[in-house]
């Protein structure tokens, strides 16, 4: 059975002018999504879905396909990512494959490791859509506070208060890194956060969301951390 990866990476980011392909670690950020996909030997292609043509020539350079140039309708800033798999699906045409995996552009801690475990996770599953990365809070969240314009602070569940961390129910968030999904799921829009779908456990030192200069700031320091132990 084939399998392919379909990383999505519009031209248009506000926060981070040209995030995808701005150089991180001396290397474009979009190059280690794409090596971590060549890297884990899962996908029989790896296919950047993207409106414009300086990141389709940065994807071409790392070995990434690049097939089609995506619709402005589908790249902007609220077009989502089930669409955007969907319509990279229709364009290759291409009926040979079982798995597709979204892998974002923007998660340069990613390592092949957990992209195969995920597609391990999936093919051994009997009745799962989906399996995607996800890590810990760090904090107990039922312990989250509110903090009003007058800078109040109130506790959202003020009933968990006195209760030991350790007897606190441990909380898990979207890592944003990776979603292996079958054919049929991504084809007829599943939700992808349901008890159909199976958690790929990362440390959280591996993990850091990048849509602000501040959390460009604390992914380089995070992997420049990470390389050098």
């Amino acid at each position: 059975m084939a399998n392919i990866a379909v990383i999505p990476a519009r031209g248009g980011s506000k926060r981070i002018p040209r995030k995808n392909i701005k150089m991180f670690h001396g290397k474009p950020l979009i190059s280690y999504s794409i090596e971590a996909a060549i890297k884990s030997e899962c996908f029989d292609r790896i296919i950047v879905s993207t409106d414009d043509e300086e990141i389709a020539e940065v994807a071409l350079s790392c070995g990434a396909e690049v097939p089609f140039i995506r619709k402005d309708e589908l790249a902007n800033d609220y077009a989502g990512t089930t669409p955007v798999i969907q319509d990279a699906l229709r364009r290759i045409n291409d009926s040979s494959f079982e798995y597709v995996c979204c892998i974002y552009a923007t998660a340069p801690m990613l390592k092949a490791q957990y992209i195969k475990q995920g597609l391990e996770l999936l093919e051994q599953s009997q009745d799962s859509h989906y399996a995607f990365s996800l890590t810990s809070y760090a904090f107990p969240i039922q312990r989250a506070l509110n903090l009003s314009d007058s800078n109040y602070v109130k506790m959202i569940d003020a009933t968990k208060l006195n209760v030991r961390s350790q007897d606190l129910e441990e909380a898990w968030h979207d890592a944003g890194q990776f979603y292996w999904g079958t054919k049929e799921a991504w084809q007829q829009a599943l939700p992808i956060f349901s008890e159909h779908s199976l958690g790929v456990k990362l440390p959280r030192y591996l993990v850091q969301d990048i849509d602000t200069l501040e959390d460009w700031r604390t992914a380089e320091l995070m992997y420049q951390a990470w390389i050098e132990t």
